[in-house]
């Protein structure tokens, strides 16, 4: 079912207000049902496997304290969900080759097509966080087996996140809130929003994107040029689409999912980046990689940290998919990241001269300008036409005119600029905001204007594109 469907969102409005009249006894079995009903939509395989995923990471984690080889059952629960994420993600890339060179014709990535394993590298993420968890102490495992099911399957986040953490979810999934209307209305506004995102601005910037890369040998230097300033919004929109979406569905339920984007695109720097967009990810590997890696590494000093930082953003590249352009992409945010931290010195002396609005400014330009042209890497569908991309730039006098810059394209850079513009006033205006918001909470009739014009452009563009970039990975 797609997320972005009207079938979708009706059932999910429905399933709100029926969760309240529900007896609190049953209410994790409702949203149980509701979820892997949702799951099995895509595939009945996908299903079966889902519950076998959860009962697997589930005895795990309550034998890790009880039993004397703790440390072993860690270690092949944890083997057991990174072999199942090769096996079903990165076989074709990893495995099959492999493979093909022993003369063994068996391909493992045909295993991918049977079960779809849509939303892996997410509830994956998920169980190896609460393994660690429980191994580490940091919390107790969970006794009951339907609430670290809906843990994982929690279907408003299980297509790409927010990549929760047990300690966060579960709680919340043992005490569910009475009905608030602020609840459901403030969740029907961030799907509002989602929506909007999703099928007016990231939709209609989609189709630039798409051509140049399909079209990587007739495009100039100019298209890719154009594609540099509009993919980190592409990707943004899409992206944060999603994330208002499951957010804006589980706050209708009365549980709170973590956040996932803060304004990324005002970082003066990819470190600050990084710390604002994707955060549930972003953190995720902070928490279990780069420190872990630190305090392994400790004795080298600040070299620890430097590598770190590669080990940690070249398995953030791998995570996004199988191929060397992820690696690559994931490589260069490590190059950024040391070389912020290496040169922040002389940096500061460096720009010391400047007002601070040229320096903030500055610093967000060449940001996102990085983001850009690193990210040729993340859309580019191989490693030829990434690299073919960016020898394009030796004729930026070219244009590929094939109606990419048509009337979609613009009425979509329209309303992400209206978006941007309020998180420059959010960010740097805060005065000037709370203005606003006072202005926008006290005039109904504005706020419903606004609802109503954003109901009827999505319900007139819902013939779009329905997939987000996030699920395929």
């Amino acid at each position: 079912m797609d997320v972005t469907s009207l079938p979708f969102v009706l059932m999910a409005i429905a399933a709100a207000f029926i969760f309240y009249t529900v007896s609190s006894k049953y209410k994790n079995a409702f949203l149980i049902i509701l979820s892997l009903g949702f799951i099995g939509s895509f595939n009945l395989y996908l299903l079966a496997y889902i519950l076998a995923y959860a009962s697997v990471n589930y005895f795990v984690g309550l034998k890790i304290p009880v039993v004397t080889w703790k440390k072993s059952l860690f270690r092949i629960g944890i083997v057991l969900n990174l072999l199942q994420l090769i096996i079903l993600r990165y076989s074709s890339f990893a495995i099959d080759p492999v493979l093909e060179v022993l003369n063994i014709n068996v391909q493992v990535s045909s295993l991918s097509s049977i079960i779809v394993p849509v939303g892996i590298s997410y509830f994956t993420l998920q169980g190896i966080g609460y393994l660690v968890n429980v191994k580490m102490g940091w919390e107790k495992p969970e006794a009951r087996f339907p609430d670290f099911l809906l843990y994982i399957t929690f279907f408003p986040k299980f297509l790409s996140g927010p990549i929760e953490r047990s300690n966060h979810l579960l709680p919340q999934l043992k005490a569910f809130k009475s009905f608030k209307s602020e609840d459901v209305t403030a969740g029907l506004r961030l799907i509002l929003f989602g929506l909007f995102k999703k099928i007016i601005v990231a939709n209609h910037l989609a189709t630039a994107v798409a051509f140049t890369y399909s079209n990587n040998e007739a495009v100039g230097g100019l298209n890719i040029l154009l594609v540099v300033l509009i993919q980190p919004l592409y990707l943004y929109f899409d992206f944060s689409g999603y994330t208002d979406i499951a957010i804006g569905v589980a706050k209708m339920f009365g549980i709170d999912l973590l956040p996932n984007f803060n304004r990324p695109f005002l970082s003066e720097n990819v470190t600050t980046l990084w710390k604002r967009m994707h955060m549930s990810l972003s953190l995720w590997f902070n928490d279990y990689i780069f420190k872990q890696t630190s305090f392994r590494f400790r004795k080298w000093g600040k070299y620890a940290a430097v590598f770190a930082v590669f080990i940690t953003f070249t398995l953030f590249g791998i995570w996004h998919g199988a191929g060397w352009t992820f690696m690559i992409l994931g490589f260069l945010q490590a190059v950024a990241i040391n070389y912020e931290y290496f040169t922040k010195k002389w940096r500061v002396a460096a720009f010391s001269r400047m007002s601070d609005s040229s320096r903030i400014w500055t610093g967000r330009i060449f940001t996102y300008l990085f983001f850009g042209i690193s990210h040729i890497f993340f859309f580019a569908p191989d490693l030829t036409t990434a690299l073919g991309s960016f020898s394009k730039f030796k004729n930026l006098s070219h244009f590929a005119d094939d109606n990419v810059l048509h009337g979609p394209l613009f009425f979509g850079l329209a309303f992400a600029l209206i978006f941007m513009v309020i998180e420059v006033i959010q960010n740097d205006y805060k005065s000037l905001y709370e203005k606003f918001i006072s202005y926008w909470s006290t005039h109904r009739l504005l706020r419903y204007s606004v609802y109503y014009a954003a109901t009827f452009l999505i319900v007139s563009q819902l013939a779009g594109n329905t997939s987000f970039i996030y699920e395929m990975f």
